[in-house]
Protein backbone atom coordinates (compact mmCIF):
# COMPACT_ATOMS: atom_id res chain seq x y z
CA UNK A 1 0.00 0.00 0.00
CA UNK A 2 1.64 3.51 -1.35
CA UNK A 3 -0.02 6.59 -0.12
CA UNK A 4 -0.33 9.51 -2.79
CA UNK A 5 0.95 13.09 -1.34
CA UNK A 6 -0.79 15.46 -3.66
CA UNK A 7 1.20 18.90 -3.72
CA UNK A 8 -0.91 21.81 -2.44
CA UNK A 9 -0.58 25.36 -4.36
CA UNK A 10 1.72 28.00 -3.93
CA UNK A 11 0.89 30.11 -0.38
CA UNK A 12 1.70 32.34 1.75
CA UNK A 13 0.65 31.50 5.33
CA UNK A 14 0.68 34.13 8.06
CA UNK A 15 1.02 32.72 11.58
CA UNK A 16 0.33 35.20 14.05
CA UNK A 17 1.28 33.74 17.47
CA UNK A 18 4.20 32.16 15.70
CA UNK A 19 5.92 32.50 19.01
CA UNK A 20 3.62 30.48 20.98
CA UNK A 21 3.66 26.83 22.43
CA UNK A 22 0.58 25.80 20.04
CA UNK A 23 2.93 27.05 17.06
CA UNK A 24 5.84 25.56 18.27
CA UNK A 25 4.69 22.08 19.36
CA UNK A 26 2.21 21.62 16.55
CA UNK A 27 2.13 23.97 13.51
CA UNK A 28 5.83 24.67 12.90
CA UNK A 29 6.70 21.16 12.50
CA UNK A 30 3.52 20.21 11.17
CA UNK A 31 4.20 22.21 7.97
CA UNK A 32 7.90 20.50 8.16
CA UNK A 33 7.16 17.35 7.79
CA UNK A 34 4.50 18.34 5.14
CA UNK A 35 7.53 19.65 3.21
CA UNK A 36 9.38 16.80 4.20
CA UNK A 37 6.28 14.80 2.45
CA UNK A 38 6.61 16.91 -0.55
CA UNK A 39 3.58 18.24 -0.52
CA UNK A 40 4.52 22.25 0.28
CA UNK A 41 5.66 23.45 -2.65
CA UNK A 42 9.11 25.33 -2.39
CA UNK A 43 8.22 28.22 -3.76
CA UNK A 44 5.66 28.82 -0.60
CA UNK A 45 6.22 31.17 2.44
CA UNK A 46 5.54 30.31 6.01
CA UNK A 47 5.34 33.97 7.79
CA UNK A 48 5.55 34.06 11.58
CA UNK A 49 3.89 37.35 13.25
CA UNK A 50 4.00 37.98 16.97
CA UNK A 51 5.30 40.94 19.73
CA UNK A 52 8.26 39.26 20.12
CA UNK A 53 11.02 41.13 19.28
CA UNK A 54 12.78 38.82 16.55
CA UNK A 55 14.02 39.11 13.13
CA UNK A 56 13.89 36.74 10.73
CA UNK A 57 17.00 34.61 11.67
CA UNK A 58 15.86 34.47 14.91
CA UNK A 59 12.58 33.19 14.18
CA UNK A 60 14.61 30.64 11.89
CA UNK A 61 16.04 29.43 15.23
CA UNK A 62 13.57 29.26 17.44
CA UNK A 63 11.55 27.02 14.56
CA UNK A 64 14.56 25.14 14.23
CA UNK A 65 14.61 24.63 17.84
CA UNK A 66 11.37 23.28 17.89
CA UNK A 67 11.63 20.53 15.05
CA UNK A 68 14.66 19.68 17.27
CA UNK A 69 12.15 19.08 20.57
CA UNK A 70 9.04 17.74 19.09
CA UNK A 71 10.53 15.97 16.23
CA UNK A 72 13.53 14.68 17.83
CA UNK A 73 14.06 12.26 14.53
CA UNK A 74 13.33 14.49 11.68
CA UNK A 75 15.95 14.78 8.80
CA UNK A 76 18.45 17.77 9.46
CA UNK A 77 20.65 19.48 6.97
CA UNK A 78 19.68 20.05 3.76
CA UNK A 79 15.90 18.98 4.42
CA UNK A 80 15.85 21.17 7.62
CA UNK A 81 17.72 24.42 5.60
CA UNK A 82 15.59 24.46 2.92
CA UNK A 83 12.50 24.31 4.93
CA UNK A 84 13.65 27.22 6.91
CA UNK A 85 14.70 29.04 3.96
CA UNK A 86 10.94 29.64 3.54
CA UNK A 87 10.24 31.39 7.04
CA UNK A 88 10.19 34.77 7.59
CA UNK A 89 9.26 36.87 10.34
CA UNK A 90 7.22 40.47 11.26
CA UNK A 91 6.99 42.02 14.52
CA UNK A 92 3.24 42.51 15.43
CA UNK A 93 1.27 43.73 18.37
CA UNK A 94 -2.55 43.31 17.20
CA UNK A 95 -3.58 45.24 20.16
CA UNK A 96 -0.89 48.21 20.37
CA UNK A 97 -0.13 50.76 17.06
CA UNK A 98 0.45 50.17 13.23
CA UNK A 99 3.85 48.70 13.54
CA UNK A 100 5.19 45.79 11.43
CA UNK A 101 1.61 45.55 9.50
CA UNK A 102 3.12 47.81 6.25
CA UNK A 103 5.87 45.20 6.59
CA UNK A 104 3.16 42.64 6.81
CA UNK A 105 1.66 43.80 3.47
CA UNK A 106 4.77 44.46 1.59
CA UNK A 107 5.46 40.32 1.75
CA UNK A 108 2.19 39.68 0.27
CA UNK A 109 2.39 38.16 -3.01
CA UNK A 110 -0.16 38.20 -5.78
CA UNK A 111 -1.44 34.95 -7.28
CA UNK A 112 -0.98 32.83 -4.65
CA UNK A 113 -3.04 31.42 -1.89
CA UNK A 114 -3.04 33.89 1.10
CA UNK A 115 -4.14 32.02 4.91
CA UNK A 116 -4.11 33.47 8.16
CA UNK A 117 -3.78 31.92 11.18
CA UNK A 118 -5.26 32.99 14.09
CA UNK A 119 -3.11 31.09 16.75
CA UNK A 120 -3.95 33.93 19.52
CA UNK A 121 -6.72 34.86 22.01
CA UNK A 122 -10.27 35.10 20.81
CA UNK A 123 -10.12 38.70 22.09
CA UNK A 124 -7.76 39.44 19.28
CA UNK A 125 -9.84 38.19 16.44
CA UNK A 126 -11.41 41.29 15.59
CA UNK A 127 -8.06 43.05 15.87
CA UNK A 128 -6.61 41.07 13.31
CA UNK A 129 -9.36 40.79 10.93
CA UNK A 130 -9.74 44.53 10.52
CA UNK A 131 -5.96 45.38 10.54
CA UNK A 132 -5.43 42.53 7.78
CA UNK A 133 -7.95 44.64 5.80
CA UNK A 134 -7.44 48.30 6.50
CA UNK A 135 -4.20 47.60 5.09
CA UNK A 136 -4.97 45.66 2.29
CA UNK A 137 -3.19 42.37 3.35
CA UNK A 138 -6.49 39.78 3.03
CA UNK A 139 -8.11 39.81 -0.10
CA UNK A 140 -11.55 37.63 -1.05
CA UNK A 141 -9.51 34.55 -1.79
CA UNK A 142 -8.08 34.68 1.60
CA UNK A 143 -8.38 31.87 4.45
CA UNK A 144 -8.44 32.62 8.12
CA UNK A 145 -7.70 29.49 10.40
CA UNK A 146 -8.94 29.98 13.88
CA UNK A 147 -8.52 28.42 17.35
CA UNK A 148 -11.37 27.32 20.54
CA UNK A 149 -12.19 28.57 22.43
CA UNK A 150 -15.06 29.77 20.12
CA UNK A 151 -16.93 32.13 22.65
CA UNK A 152 -17.65 30.81 26.07
CA UNK A 153 -21.55 30.12 25.67
CA UNK A 154 -23.89 31.10 23.05
CA UNK A 155 -23.58 35.14 23.30
CA UNK A 156 -20.12 35.16 22.51
CA UNK A 157 -20.04 32.77 20.31
CA UNK A 158 -22.66 34.84 18.28
CA UNK A 159 -20.60 37.72 19.52
CA UNK A 160 -17.39 36.12 17.54
CA UNK A 161 -18.96 35.19 14.61
CA UNK A 162 -20.50 38.60 14.03
CA UNK A 163 -16.95 39.89 14.23
CA UNK A 164 -15.42 37.53 12.07
CA UNK A 165 -18.58 37.81 9.19
CA UNK A 166 -18.08 41.41 9.37
CA UNK A 167 -14.37 41.22 7.86
CA UNK A 168 -14.76 37.92 5.85
CA UNK A 169 -17.11 35.78 4.44
CA UNK A 170 -18.09 32.39 5.98
CA UNK A 171 -16.90 30.47 3.07
CA UNK A 172 -13.14 31.97 3.85
CA UNK A 173 -13.46 31.20 7.78
CA UNK A 174 -11.93 27.60 9.51
CA UNK A 175 -12.73 27.00 12.75
CA UNK A 176 -10.51 24.11 13.16
CA UNK A 177 -11.11 20.87 15.80
CA UNK A 178 -7.73 18.90 15.52
CA UNK A 179 -10.36 15.82 16.38
CA UNK A 180 -11.68 15.94 13.12
CA UNK A 181 -8.25 15.97 10.90
CA UNK A 182 -7.37 12.76 13.22
CA UNK A 183 -7.07 9.47 10.72
CA UNK A 184 -9.58 7.47 12.55
CA UNK A 185 -12.60 9.98 13.08
CA UNK A 186 -12.41 10.86 8.91
CA UNK A 187 -12.13 6.37 8.60
CA UNK A 188 -15.42 6.63 10.64
CA UNK A 189 -17.07 8.43 7.80
CA UNK A 190 -15.33 5.54 5.19
CA UNK A 191 -16.59 2.38 7.20
CA UNK A 192 -20.05 4.23 7.54
CA UNK A 193 -20.57 5.04 3.97
CA UNK A 194 -18.18 3.35 1.91
CA UNK A 195 -19.31 -0.33 3.01
CA UNK A 196 -22.04 -2.16 2.91
CA UNK A 197 -21.51 -4.10 6.39
CA UNK A 198 -22.38 -1.25 8.89
CA UNK A 199 -24.98 0.96 7.74
CA UNK A 200 -27.94 -0.78 7.08
CA UNK A 201 -27.17 -1.75 11.07
CA UNK A 202 -26.13 1.72 12.36
CA UNK A 203 -29.80 2.81 14.03
CA UNK A 204 -31.96 1.97 16.91
CA UNK A 205 -33.36 -1.09 16.24
CA UNK A 206 -29.73 -2.88 15.80
CA UNK A 207 -27.66 -0.77 18.43
CA UNK A 208 -27.80 -0.50 21.89
CA UNK A 209 -26.22 2.34 22.90
CA UNK A 210 -22.78 3.95 22.18
CA UNK A 211 -19.90 5.45 24.64
CA UNK A 212 -17.35 7.87 23.41
CA UNK A 213 -14.50 8.40 25.95
CA UNK A 214 -11.99 10.92 25.81
CA UNK A 215 -9.64 10.54 29.00
CA UNK A 216 -6.41 12.24 30.06
CA UNK A 217 -3.90 11.79 32.49
CA UNK A 218 -2.59 14.80 32.74
CA UNK A 219 -4.16 17.17 35.37
CA UNK A 220 -4.70 21.35 34.54
CA UNK A 221 -1.24 21.64 36.20
CA UNK A 222 0.12 25.52 34.32
CA UNK A 223 -2.99 26.49 32.95
CA UNK A 224 -5.46 26.53 36.06
CA UNK A 225 -6.73 29.92 36.08
CA UNK A 226 -7.43 29.72 32.43
CA UNK A 227 -9.07 25.84 32.56
CA UNK A 228 -11.15 27.09 35.78
CA UNK A 229 -13.10 29.42 34.07
CA UNK A 230 -14.40 26.72 31.64
CA UNK A 231 -14.68 23.46 32.62
CA UNK A 232 -14.77 19.97 30.66
CA UNK A 233 -18.43 20.92 29.28
CA UNK A 234 -17.13 23.95 27.77
CA UNK A 235 -13.19 22.89 26.98
CA UNK A 236 -14.48 18.87 25.76
CA UNK A 237 -17.80 18.57 25.27
CA UNK A 238 -18.96 21.54 23.59
CA UNK A 239 -16.82 20.52 20.54
CA UNK A 240 -14.62 17.81 20.80
CA UNK A 241 -16.75 15.28 21.75
CA UNK A 242 -19.70 17.03 19.79
CA UNK A 243 -18.69 16.45 17.01
CA UNK A 244 -17.59 12.91 17.28
CA UNK A 245 -21.01 12.32 18.50
CA UNK A 246 -22.38 14.35 15.00
CA UNK A 247 -20.40 11.76 12.74
CA UNK A 248 -21.43 9.09 14.29
CA UNK A 249 -25.36 9.87 14.50
CA UNK A 250 -25.65 11.51 11.06
CA UNK A 251 -27.34 11.05 8.36
CA UNK A 252 -25.58 10.05 5.30
CA UNK A 253 -24.99 13.68 3.05
CA UNK A 254 -25.80 13.33 -0.39
CA UNK A 255 -21.83 13.87 -1.46
CA UNK A 256 -18.95 13.93 0.45
CA UNK A 257 -18.55 17.93 0.77
CA UNK A 258 -18.20 20.88 2.71
CA UNK A 259 -21.71 22.09 2.94
CA UNK A 260 -23.48 19.11 2.57
CA UNK A 261 -21.72 17.27 5.44
CA UNK A 262 -21.76 20.34 7.68
CA UNK A 263 -25.73 19.91 7.13
CA UNK A 264 -25.92 16.75 8.58
CA UNK A 265 -23.64 17.35 11.20
CA UNK A 266 -26.08 20.44 12.26
CA UNK A 267 -29.65 18.22 12.04
CA UNK A 268 -28.09 16.11 14.90
CA UNK A 269 -26.86 19.04 17.09
CA UNK A 270 -30.44 20.49 16.79
CA UNK A 271 -32.36 16.87 17.31
CA UNK A 272 -30.15 16.62 21.01
CA UNK A 273 -32.43 16.55 23.60
CA UNK A 274 -32.17 18.85 26.86
CA UNK A 275 -30.25 16.66 29.59
CA UNK A 276 -32.09 16.02 32.85
CA UNK A 277 -29.71 17.08 35.98
CA UNK A 278 -30.16 12.97 36.79
CA UNK A 279 -28.06 12.15 33.67
CA UNK A 280 -25.49 14.50 34.28
CA UNK A 281 -22.22 13.20 36.43
CA UNK A 282 -19.85 15.94 36.87
CA UNK A 283 -16.55 15.22 38.82
CA UNK A 284 -13.11 17.40 39.91
CA UNK A 285 -9.81 15.22 41.09
CA UNK A 286 -8.76 14.73 44.57
CA UNK A 287 -5.61 15.99 46.30
CA UNK A 288 -3.29 12.75 47.04
CA UNK A 289 -0.19 12.75 49.70
CA UNK A 290 2.50 13.66 46.12
CA UNK A 291 0.36 15.46 43.97
CA UNK A 292 -2.23 18.75 44.18
CA UNK A 293 -5.79 17.97 43.51
CA UNK A 294 -8.02 20.08 41.35
CA UNK A 295 -8.36 22.82 43.82
CA UNK A 296 -4.94 23.11 43.85
CA UNK A 297 -4.01 23.58 41.13
CA UNK A 298 -7.12 25.69 39.58
CA UNK A 299 -5.41 28.00 42.65
CA UNK A 300 -9.70 28.51 43.89
CA UNK A 301 -10.49 26.55 46.87
CA UNK A 302 -14.22 27.01 46.56
CA UNK A 303 -14.05 26.20 42.88
CA UNK A 304 -17.41 24.64 41.65
CA UNK A 305 -15.36 23.92 37.55
CA UNK A 306 -15.72 20.41 36.68
CA UNK A 307 -12.28 18.56 35.69
CA UNK A 308 -14.43 15.19 34.27
CA UNK A 309 -18.24 15.34 32.89
CA UNK A 310 -20.19 12.28 31.93
CA UNK A 311 -23.75 12.55 29.87
CA UNK A 312 -26.74 10.66 28.69
CA UNK A 313 -27.93 11.89 25.57
CA UNK A 314 -30.50 11.41 23.30
CA UNK A 315 -30.75 12.87 19.48
CA UNK A 316 -34.79 12.86 18.93
CA UNK A 317 -35.06 11.28 15.41
CA UNK A 318 -36.04 8.36 13.61
CA UNK A 319 -32.75 6.32 13.06
CA UNK A 320 -31.52 7.14 16.81
CA UNK A 321 -35.02 7.18 18.79
CA UNK A 322 -34.11 4.99 22.48
CA UNK A 323 -30.53 4.35 21.65
CA UNK A 324 -28.77 6.24 24.38
CA UNK A 325 -25.36 7.85 23.45
CA UNK A 326 -23.46 7.93 26.80
CA UNK A 327 -19.96 10.79 26.73
CA UNK A 328 -17.54 11.11 29.19
CA UNK A 329 -14.38 12.96 29.46
CA UNK A 330 -11.68 14.18 32.54
CA UNK A 331 -8.34 14.68 33.56
CA UNK A 332 -6.28 12.36 36.20
CA UNK A 333 -7.70 9.28 34.94
CA UNK A 334 -6.34 5.70 34.48
CA UNK A 335 -4.83 6.20 31.23
CA UNK A 336 -4.86 8.31 28.10
CA UNK A 337 -7.42 6.81 25.81
CA UNK A 338 -9.74 8.69 23.07
CA UNK A 339 -12.30 6.14 21.57
CA UNK A 340 -15.97 5.86 20.36
CA UNK A 341 -17.41 2.25 21.11
CA UNK A 342 -20.82 1.13 18.94
CA UNK A 343 -22.24 -1.43 21.37
CA UNK A 344 -24.86 -3.58 19.52
CA UNK A 345 -28.04 -5.58 20.07
CA UNK A 346 -27.87 -9.29 21.67
CA UNK A 347 -29.48 -11.37 19.06
CA UNK A 348 -33.28 -11.66 19.80
CA UNK A 349 -32.72 -15.42 20.29
CA UNK A 350 -29.98 -17.52 21.31
CA UNK A 351 -29.67 -21.01 20.21
CA UNK A 352 -27.07 -22.06 22.65
CA UNK A 353 -26.95 -23.18 25.83
CA UNK A 354 -23.71 -21.52 26.79
CA UNK A 355 -25.26 -18.08 27.81
CA UNK A 356 -22.50 -16.87 30.40
CA UNK A 357 -20.15 -16.81 27.43
CA UNK A 358 -22.60 -14.11 25.29
CA UNK A 359 -21.08 -10.64 24.84
CA UNK A 360 -22.71 -8.39 22.81
CA UNK A 361 -20.90 -7.02 19.40
CA UNK A 362 -18.67 -3.95 19.91
CA UNK A 363 -17.32 -1.56 17.38
CA UNK A 364 -14.47 0.41 18.99
CA UNK A 365 -12.65 3.34 16.66
CA UNK A 366 -9.31 4.07 18.65
CA UNK A 367 -8.42 7.73 18.41
CA UNK A 368 -5.70 7.51 20.47
CA UNK A 369 -3.17 6.39 21.34
CA UNK A 370 -2.49 3.13 18.29
CA UNK A 371 -5.28 4.61 15.89
CA UNK A 372 -7.46 1.91 14.69
CA UNK A 373 -10.49 0.12 15.00
CA UNK A 374 -11.48 -3.88 15.76
CA UNK A 375 -14.65 -5.31 15.45
CA UNK A 376 -15.48 -7.82 19.17
CA UNK A 377 -17.64 -11.00 17.05
CA UNK A 378 -18.59 -14.33 19.23
CA UNK A 379 -16.87 -17.63 18.15
CA UNK A 380 -16.92 -20.69 19.03
CA UNK A 381 -14.16 -21.57 21.54
CA UNK A 382 -11.47 -24.15 20.35
CA UNK A 383 -11.35 -27.54 21.38
CA UNK A 384 -13.78 -30.43 22.54
CA UNK A 385 -16.54 -30.02 24.57
CA UNK A 386 -19.24 -28.66 23.35
CA UNK A 387 -20.16 -25.24 21.80
CA UNK A 388 -18.58 -22.95 24.49
CA UNK A 389 -18.48 -19.52 23.16
CA UNK A 390 -16.03 -16.74 23.28
CA UNK A 391 -15.73 -13.06 22.13
CA UNK A 392 -12.22 -11.94 19.87
CA UNK A 393 -11.78 -9.29 18.25
CA UNK A 394 -11.08 -8.45 14.18
CA UNK A 395 -8.82 -5.96 14.42
CA UNK A 396 -7.39 -3.42 12.40
CA UNK A 397 -5.14 -0.74 14.00
CA UNK A 398 -3.23 1.19 11.84
CA UNK A 399 0.58 0.41 12.96
CA UNK A 400 -0.10 -3.13 12.04
CA UNK A 401 -2.07 -2.52 8.55
CA UNK A 402 0.02 -0.17 7.26
CA UNK A 403 3.55 -1.02 8.59
CA UNK A 404 6.03 1.75 8.27
CA UNK A 405 3.49 3.70 6.72
CA UNK A 406 1.67 4.10 9.67
CA UNK A 407 4.44 6.45 11.16
CA UNK A 408 3.83 8.47 7.70
CA UNK A 409 0.55 9.19 8.53
CA UNK A 410 -0.24 13.19 8.98
CA UNK A 411 -1.10 14.40 12.46
CA UNK A 412 -4.01 15.76 12.52
CA UNK A 413 -2.75 19.62 12.32
CA UNK A 414 -0.93 18.95 9.09
CA UNK A 415 -3.85 17.74 7.51
CA UNK A 416 -6.39 20.34 8.52
CA UNK A 417 -3.55 23.33 7.73
CA UNK A 418 -3.13 21.64 4.44
CA UNK A 419 -7.58 21.51 3.43
CA UNK A 420 -7.30 25.29 4.45
CA UNK A 421 -4.56 26.00 1.52
CA UNK A 422 -6.94 23.60 -1.00
CA UNK A 423 -10.26 25.34 0.27
CA UNK A 424 -11.79 22.35 1.70
CA UNK A 425 -14.05 23.53 4.77
CA UNK A 426 -15.69 20.04 5.36
CA UNK A 427 -13.37 18.93 8.18
CA UNK A 428 -14.05 22.82 9.85
CA UNK A 429 -17.24 23.82 11.79
CA UNK A 430 -19.68 26.23 10.20
CA UNK A 431 -20.53 29.01 12.13
CA UNK A 432 -24.30 28.15 12.58
CA UNK A 433 -22.91 24.34 13.50
CA UNK A 434 -21.14 26.23 16.28
CA UNK A 435 -24.31 28.36 17.61
CA UNK A 436 -26.58 25.03 17.55
CA UNK A 437 -24.14 23.47 20.28
CA UNK A 438 -23.63 26.15 22.09
CA UNK A 439 -27.75 26.58 22.34
CA UNK A 440 -27.90 23.32 23.10
CA UNK A 441 -24.83 23.51 26.00
CA UNK A 442 -25.57 26.77 27.82
CA UNK A 443 -29.15 25.13 29.76
CA UNK A 444 -26.79 22.42 30.89
CA UNK A 445 -24.45 24.88 32.27
CA UNK A 446 -26.87 27.22 33.33
CA UNK A 447 -29.09 24.54 35.02
CA UNK A 448 -26.19 23.16 37.77
CA UNK A 449 -25.25 26.64 38.17
CA UNK A 450 -28.40 27.52 39.10
CA UNK A 451 -29.18 24.69 41.61
CA UNK A 452 -25.16 25.49 42.63
CA UNK A 453 -24.52 22.00 42.29
CA UNK A 454 -20.61 20.89 43.45
CA UNK A 455 -18.92 18.10 41.29
CA UNK A 456 -18.65 14.96 42.53
CA UNK A 457 -14.46 13.66 44.44
CA UNK A 458 -12.56 11.38 42.25
CA UNK A 459 -8.71 9.63 43.42
CA UNK A 460 -6.47 10.51 40.66
CA UNK A 461 -5.47 7.42 38.13
CA UNK A 462 -9.37 6.15 38.76
CA UNK A 463 -12.19 5.87 35.99
CA UNK A 464 -13.49 9.24 37.54
CA UNK A 465 -16.61 9.05 40.08
CA UNK A 466 -18.47 6.84 41.49
CA UNK A 467 -21.84 8.35 40.67
CA UNK A 468 -20.77 8.37 37.10
CA UNK A 469 -20.44 4.39 36.94
CA UNK A 470 -24.27 4.59 38.38
CA UNK A 471 -25.05 6.69 35.30
CA UNK A 472 -24.60 2.99 33.52
CA UNK A 473 -25.31 0.56 36.02
CA UNK A 474 -29.03 2.07 36.51
CA UNK A 475 -29.53 1.32 32.60
CA UNK A 476 -28.19 -2.62 33.10
CA UNK A 477 -25.02 -1.25 31.31
CA UNK A 478 -21.19 -0.95 31.97
CA UNK A 479 -18.29 1.53 31.12
CA UNK A 480 -15.52 0.48 28.92
CA UNK A 481 -12.82 0.07 31.13
CA UNK A 482 -10.18 3.35 30.39
CA UNK A 483 -6.79 1.95 28.97
CA UNK A 484 -4.54 2.44 26.57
Amino acid sequence: MVSRVIPVEVFDLVIFGATGDLARRKILPGLYRRYLAGQVPGESRIIGAARTELDSAGFRDLVAQAIAEFMPSAPRGDDLAAFLALLDYVSIDAAKGEDGWRTLAGLMRDGVVRAFYFSVAPSLFGELAEKLHTHGIANAESRIVVEKPFGRDLATARALNATLASHFEESQIYRIDHYLGKETVQNLMAVRFANILFEPLWNSQFIDHVQITVAETVGVEGRGSYYDKSGAMRDMVQNHLMQLLCLIAMEPPFHFDPNAVRDEKLKVIRALQPVPADDIVRGQYHATKTAPGYLQDSENPESRTESYIALKVHVANWRWKGTPFYLRTGKKLRARASEIAIVFKEPPHSIFDDAEGWRENVLVIRLQPNEGMNLSVMIKEPGPGGMRLMQVPLDMSFADALGEEAADIPDAYERLIMDVIRGNQTLFMRGDELEAAWAWTDPIIQGWEARGDRPRGYDQGSSGPEDALMLMHRDGRRWREIRE
